[in-house]
């Protein structure tokens, strides 16, 4: 199976070379991100996961709203967000799922919003999908407190590919309500000289005011770069997976 590269540098670019899975420098946390080569990922589970995402763990996914909601899918559960066993066989609607045991696979999917892995030296996991609403309402605070509220201490992220400032043309209004909580490195331009949302950047912002560092990236612009399913560049209905799971 080919993989998204993921490099531990924050500020390097390479959209070629495959790593086989990802783990999170300082914990026993690991991160698969998937491209187009691998398929269509929105059945992601059935038939079983992907490699090299061990095969006895239980996939937990959402079904993404862009907002801020919270599933933690083992016990204890932190006041704020919803048990995983309360929903009787459905998927949750939310955009993070938490875990602090080692029996689970946490899935979200992507086109061309940021995909984030957080992990943390106790083991505490989660996935994270951040369009611009759930960045707006606070997703990626949110999951980062449920995992301090399971005992997590230092919380590290990685993230994956996503669409660049390059491509992310977007009004004024909405750009500067994102400011207020991404900070100023929000603002973009694109190649063709129109304001634009960075959102990698305003990722790296939220991620920087929760005492969260980014230790793995895979910088590419998935609207212009080869390889990558696109929802924005040709209405792509197929989606990359970000797969968490933990060892040990």
């Amino acid at each position: 199976m080919t993989s998204t590269s993921v490099t531990t540098s924050s500020t390097s670019r390479r959209s070629s070379a495959s790593a086989v899975d990802t783990r999170l420098a300082g914990t026993p946390v690991h991160a698969l991100w998937t491209s187009e080569a691998d398929g269509d990922l929105r059945e992601v589970g059935e038939g079983g996961l992907p490699a090299p995402v061990p095969r006895d763990l239980a996939l937990r996914r959402v079904r993404q709203v862009h907002g801020a909601d919270v599933v933690v899918v083992d016990t204890p559960v932190p006041v704020g967000t919803v048990p995983w066993a309360s929903l009787l066989g459905r998927l949750p609607e939310a955009d993070a799922v938490v875990a602090s045991g080692d029996g689970f696979a946490l899935a979200v999917l992507t086109a061309d919003c940021a995909s984030v892995a957080l992990g943390s030296p106790e083991g505490v996991h989660a996935a994270v999908h951040v369009g611009w609403r759930g960045l707006g309402a606070g997703v990626l605070a949110r999951a980062i407190d449920a995992m301090r509220a399971l005992g997590a201490t230092t919380v590290v992220a990685g993230l994956g590919p996503c669409i660049g400032p390059c491509c992310y043309e977007f009004s004024e209004v909405d750009l500067d309500g994102l400011m207020e909580s991404s900070g100023p490195q929000a603002r973009g331009r694109t190649t063709w000289g129109a304001l634009s949302l960075d959102l990698p950047a305003a990722v790296r912002g939220q991620l920087s005011r929760s005492e969260v560092s980014i230790v793995a990236a895979a910088e590419v612009c998935t609207m212009c770069t080869p390889g990558y399913f696109s929802y924005r560049a040709r209405g792509d209905e197929a989606r990359q997976a970000l797969l968490v799971w933990r060892r040990g």
